[in-house]
C-alpha cells in the first residue's frame, strides 16, 4: 500500500506553486431538485482513459453570498483539474443562478446536497462509492451537516466552518449581534427564506429558545461520534465567527473516523481567506483526497497542525490537541458607567511571551441596574513596541441586581511577546471599545441603565510549546 499519509505529514511545510494545466473537459448545467427549483453546477470531467468504477470526483461547496465561479477559480487555481478526479461545483440555493431562498444549510438545503451527491453518482463516468466534498464556511457547514445526515462521502473537508451553530451565533445567551446582522445583510433580501427574519429577530430579543432550536436543526456536533468518514478539518487561528472551538470539539467528537485538524492563517474576519499558507492548505487537502478517494492509506500518528502567527513555510505538527497552561491576571478596580459608557481596565506588562489558544474567560462582579441586559468584555494588548492587538471578546446577558459572571471570549490562537500590557473593556457592547469593533452592536437599553463593574479575572489559556517565535 502507498503510505500516502506521509504527504500529509509533509505536505503543509511547502507552498503550493504553479497551477497545472486543466486536462478536464468542463460543462456547465443545471441540476433540477424535487421541489422544482433548478441549481446551476459546472462540472468537470477527466479527458483521460476513464478507470474502472468511474472517476472518483469531489463536490465543492461556497461560502455564503458566493458561488461557484469562486470555487471553479479554486479548483483550477490548486490544480484539482490535473485529470485524476471528476470534479463539480454548484451554486447553492438561493445563490448565483440556482433558484430558491437561502435557508443558511438548513432541511431544504441539506436535500439538496444530497441530490448533488446521487445526480453526481448515478453518472457512468462518476463512481458511485468514491466522491468526497469540500467545503469552506457555509459551504463547510453543508459538508458536515450532509455527513451526519447520511449522506455517503467518501472522504470531506471543511474550511473555516461550524459544528454548532448556536455557539458560534449566540454564545451564553448573548447574540454576536454585529455578526448575526452581517451574515444577514450579505443576502439580499428577496433571496430570504422567511425563517432568516424571524430567527434574526429572535436573537436580538434575546429568545434563546427559539435559535437553539433553529440552530440545532443546522449542527452536526452531536451525530459526529458516530461518523466513519474520514474528516479534514482547516480552521483558523483568528476568525470570530467560528473559532478554534468548533473545530477542536468536533475532533474530540470524531472518535471513530480518520481525521486531520489544521489550525492556520485563513478565517473569516480578522482574517481572509486565501492566505499566506493557503498553498500549503491545499496541497494537503488535495493529498488527503488521493489518499481516500484514489489510493489505499497507511494511518499517520500525526493528527494536527498549527500555522505560526507569521508563515514561513512550515506548520507545527503533532498528535492530539496541543496542552495548554492558564494564566491568571486580575484588573481590580470598581467603575460605574451608563449605557454609553465604558470601564476600561490594563495590566502591568507581562512577564512571558504567550500564545493564546483556545477560549480566555472572563471572571467579573457586577452590579445592574435601571434596565441594565448585559455585559461585554473585549480584551486588548499592546506591546512591547506599540502595536495594538485585538485578541479577542464575549458577553453574557445580566440580570438586576448584583453578581458574578464568567464570559468566554472567542476562541483562538494569538501570540502575546513578553512585556504586552493587557486592556479590558467592559461596556454594553463592542463599539465602546473601538467604533469598528462590531461583535456586539450597541442595540437598545433603557437612558436609566447602570452598572458597576468590580474587580475582574482573566484567564488566558497559553500553549505549552510555542509555536510562534
Amino acid at each position: 500500500m502507498k503510505v500516502c499519509l506521509v504527504v500529509l505529514a509533509t505536505a503543509l511545510v511547502f507552498v503550493a506553486g504553479e497551477a497545472a494545466g486543466s486536462t478536464l473537459a468542463r460543462q456547465d448545467l443545471s441540476i433540477p431538485m424535487d421541489d422544482g427549483v433548478s441549481i446551476a453546477a459546472t462540472l468537470y470531467v477527466p479527458d483521460g482513459t476513464q478507470p474502472a468504477g468511474g472517476w472518483p470526483a469531489i463536490v465543492f461547496l461556497h461560502g455564503l453570498a458566493g458561488n461557484r465561479q469562486q470555487m471553479n477559480a479554486l479548483v483550477e487555481g490548486y490544480r484539482f483539474t490535473g485529470g485524476d478526479f471528476a470534479i463539480l461545483t454548484f451554486d447553492a440555493r438561493g445563490h448565483g443562478e440556482s433558484g430558491g431562498l437561502v435557508g443558511i444549510d438548513g432541511p431544504r438545503e441539506i436535500a439538496d446536497t444530497r441530490a448533488i451527491h446521487d445526480w453526481l453518482a448515478a453518472r457512468p463516468d462518476v463512481s458511485d462509492t468514491r466522491i468526497g466534498a469540500w467545503g469552506i464556511s457555509y459551504g463547510g457547514g453543508a459538508v458536515f451537516n450532509s455527513l451526519v445526515a447520511g449522506v455517503p462521502w467518501a472522504a470531506v473537508a471543511t474550511v473555516q466552518t461550524w459544528t454548532d451553530l448556536y455557539s458560534a451565533l449566540m454564545p451564553q445567551g448573548l447574540a454576536r449581534s454585529g455578526l448575526v446582522a452581517g451574515l444577514a445583510s450579505s443576502i439580499p433580501p428577496t433571496r430570504h427564506d422567511p425563517s432568516l427574519n424571524a430567527v434574526q429577530s429572535a436573537a436580538f430579543a434575546g429568545n434563546t429558545g427559539a435559535v437553539r432550536e433553529w440552530a440545532a436543526a443546522r449542527s452536526s456536533i452531536t451525530k459526529l461520534a458516530s461518523v466513519t468518514t474520514p474528516v479534514f478539518m482547516a480552521q483558523g487561528r483568528r476568525d470570530f465567527l467560528f473559532g478554534i472551538d468548533q473545530a477542536a470539539r468536533a475532533f474530540r467528537q470524531l472518535r471513530n473516523s480518520p481525521k486531520l485538524l489544521y489550525v492556520g492563517l485563513h478565517g473569516n474576519a480578522p482574517s481572509s481567506f486565501p492566505a499566506d499558507d493557503t498553498g500549503g492548505l491545499m496541497e494537503t487537502t488535495r493529498a488527503w483526497f488521493n489518499c481516500y478517494l484514489l489510493t489505499p492509506c497507511v494511518r499517520s500518528s500525526i493528527d494536527v497542525a498549527i500555522a505560526p502567527e507569521k508563515w514561513a513555510g512550515r506548520a507545527s505538527q503533532r498528535t492530539g490537541l496541543p496542552p495548554t497552561r492558564p494564566t491568571s491576571v486580575a484588573f481590580p478596580g470598581v467603575t460605574t458607567f451608563a449605557r454609553s459608557g465604558r470601564a476600561v481596565r490594563t495590566s502591568a506588562p507581562i512577564r512571558s511571551d504567550i500564545e493564546v489558544f483556545g477560549t480566555p474567560t472572563v471572571k467579573v462582579s457586577i452590579g445592574a441596574r435601571g434596565g441594565w441586559s448585559r455585559l461585554v468584555a473585549v480584551l486588548t494588548a499592546r506591546t512591547p513596541r506599540g502595536r495594538e492587538i485585538f485578541v479577542s471578546a464575549g458577553g453574557v446577558p445580566t440580570k438586576p441586581g448584583a453578581q458574578s459572571v464568567t464570559i468566554n471570549l472567542a476562541s483562538q490562537a494569538t501570540f502575546l511577546p513578553k512585556g504586552s500590557r493587557l486592556t479590558l473593556t467592559f461596556a454594553s457592547s463592542s463599539n465602546a471599545q473601538a467604533s469598528a469593533n462590531l461583535l456586539y452592536l450597541d442595540l437598545p437599553m433603557a437612558q436609566s441603565a447602570r452598572a458597576r463593574v468590580g474587580t475582574a479575572v482573566l484567564k488566558l489559556p497559553g500553549l505549552r510549546t510555542l509555536v510562534t517565535r
